[in-house]
């Protein structure tokens, strides 16, 4: 089957009971039973739903797994793969990651004795020296957020199987449109499904994709018993979402090439950050393991001021001054106060992610209007 139409068709069966296309709102907390013990398959609504289950259904079909979990959010989704571990044990992470998973990191499980080594996971060598017999989980980020960068999955992948360790990818800005981070070797993949998958600004949630059995419930018994459950109405929202996936990427990634080769020749720009660029040190990498380079971009001025990038950053009409990605509509972001403004600047600095950084998410518009609506910020 093709990518466009097992995207539309993933999850998706004809209620039973009435023969609607779209699968129900089960908006219940709990489920009758015809005698202790004895039921249809669902007990209590944390544990089991209808809708979510069809999502999850949804989910691996999407990322060419056998298992999907769906979560409250992508952050919830993290922290169980970590809950998976215990104390003593090591994670090698990208230093170039999403400033909620390093402060989730940094500032909660550091506290019960999970140690992180964060190395530049773009080259494997650095994984590997990070390797002990300590490390349990290594977490990589492909595109990374913000900085665009790209690790190679199978490399890591090997890495990881040799030295008896979890590859988790978090595949939020590649979405499964672009990227199938399973079919490379990685054992989990994590989304914040807030992002493309949802891919309307309405919905908080995130997810993980497997094929190991045994993982899978493991994960299940973490996510049941501590209860970072998505709501049914959030899950319709993602299985609606998801239909137009295959369509709103395609724009996505046309418009996102026109805006970052705009801004490679823009006078006032000094730096553009996105991995179709043939020069790009990850470029080969990219066009190995996606299909197309996505709709996120990075770029400086170059007057790297904090007082430049703010212009830019209030005067946009179309591009909204915002956190989060993957709408439809264009966001333009300041990492360096908002989604990373929890990993100290030093840390920041040293990674490259510099105080004038400024982040793109590229909707579905028209494209000729957000090169006017980006030209006539920079000025």
């Amino acid at each position: 089957m093709k990518l466009a139409t097992k995207i539309i068709h993933a999850g998706a069966e004809p209620d039973p009971s009435t023969g609607a296309i779209m699968t129900p709102i089960y908006q219940t907390s709990t489920y009758v039973q015809e005698a202790p013990g004895v039921n249809k398959g669902y007990e209590y609504a944390r544990s089991q739903n209808p809708t979510r289950k069809a999502l999850e259904e949804a989910y691996a079909i999407l990322e060419n797994a056998k298992y999907g979990l769906a979560f409250s959010s992508g952050v919830a989704a993290t922290d169980s793969v970590i809950k998976l571990l215990n104390p003593g044990d090591e994670v090698i992470a990208a230093s170039d990651m999403y400033g909620g998973s390093y402060r989730l990191f940094t500032k909660v499980w550091e506290r019960y004795n999970i140690k992180f080594i964060y190395v530049d996971t773009t080259n494997p060598a650095n994984v590997q020296a990070a390797i002990t017999a300590n490390t349990k989980l290594i977490w990589v980020e492909t595109p990374t957020n913000p900085l665009m960068n790209i690790t190679d999955i199978e490399a890591i992948a090997a890495i990881a199987k040799k030295a008896g360790a979890l590859l988790c990818v978090d595949n939020t800005f590649a979405s499964p449109y672009l990227q199938n981070p399973m079919d490379s070797g990685a054992d989990l993949v994590m989304h914040s499904a807030t992002k493309y998958l949802g891919g309307h600004s309405d919905v908080i949630q995130g997810c993980l994709m497997m094929n190991d059995a045994a993982l899978r419930e493991k994960l299940y018994f973490i996510q049941k018993s501590c209860g970072a459950v998505p709501g049914p109405m959030d899950c319709f929202l993602v299985l609606r979402g998801i239909k137009t996936l295959h369509v709103r990427m395609k724009q996505h990634c046309e418009n996102g090439a026109i805006i970052a080769h705009h801004l490679s020749r823009h006078p006032a720009v000094a730096k553009v950050y996105w991995p179709g660029f043939e020069d790009n040190t990850g470029y080969a990498i990219a066009k190995k393991q996606m299909r197309d380079f996505g709709g996120m971009i990075s770029f400086e001025l170059k007057d790297d001021s904090i007082s430049a990038a703010n212009k830019v950053l209030s005067s946009t009409k179309i591009f909204a001054l915002a956190e989060s990605l993957g709408g439809v509509e264009s966001l333009i972001n300041h990492p360096a106060s908002m989604t990373h403004a929890s990993i100290p600047r030093e840390e920041r600095i040293k990674n490259g992610l510099s105080d004038g950084l400024i982040r793109l998410s590229v909707g579905i518009e028209d494209a000729g209007d957000l090169v006017a609506d980006l030209n006539q910020a920079i000025g």
